[in-house]
């Protein structure tokens, strides 16, 4: 939902008339997406998770970023960071699925503690992608890199876009000036011919 409105898709165009009134119904009342559950036969719900936006004039980048390296996507050691992240974690940060350049920091050994890149979405917006290694969070390094990253992505003309449910990814945004205008779920609904995704 952002703005009061939702956009809602589906993976198979079957699905748009079966849920557009169990959808409209719920996210009208009192009990919103939180309803849907039930009346859908939904086995998982993840989210909901925040949806923030950056206009240039409220970006406030991170100047004391010395120690931020720019390596192209696929990076061997942006990879070892992944591998090494709990699954969760890696899965949430979304930085496997990035296109543009990676903006990391490294530790003394020279591993990539810190990571942040994005993925350009339908030609105007960057979705945020950034992974700290657990045992370094609460260091900064997450802004450092991700400042980076939104920099990039700004020159580039793109909308920044900050995707997140745990609250230190959250604080981690609106300390780079972005502001939340809605929220993401995405559920895993029953079908009489298997289980299907929608967002």
């Amino acid at each position: 939902m952002l703005g009061g409105a939702a956009l809602v898709t589906v993976p198979d165009g079957g699905l748009v008339e079966p849920l557009r009134g169990v959808l409209g119904d719920a996210l009208d009342g009192a009990a919103g997406v939180a309803g849907l559950a039930g009346r859908l036969g939904v086995s998982e719900v993840l989210g909901p998770a925040t949806l923030a936006y950056l206009d240039v004039e409220d970006f406030v980048p991170v100047h004391e970023g010395g120690g931020v390296e720019r390596v192209p996507a696929g990076d061997r050691d942006v990879e070892g960071l992944l591998e090494a992240a709990d699954g969760k974690d890696a899965e949430e940060s979304g930085l496997g699925e990035v296109g543009s350049a990676v903006w990391v920091v490294r530790d003394g050994g020279g591993d990539v503690v810190a990571a942040a890149g994005y993925r350009p979405w339908l030609d105007s917006a960057a979705h945020l992608s950034v992974l700290t290694a657990e045992r370094c969070r609460g260091r900064g390094l997450a802004r450092a890199v991700a400042s980076a990253a939104v920099d990039d992505a700004l020159a580039q003309g793109l909308l920044p876009q900050w995707r997140a449910r745990p609250e230190p990814s959250r604080r981690v945004a609106r300390a780079l000036g972005f502001r939340e205008y809605g929220e993401q779920v995405s559920l895993l609904v029953r079908r009489t011919d298997g289980w299907v995704k929608g967002g």
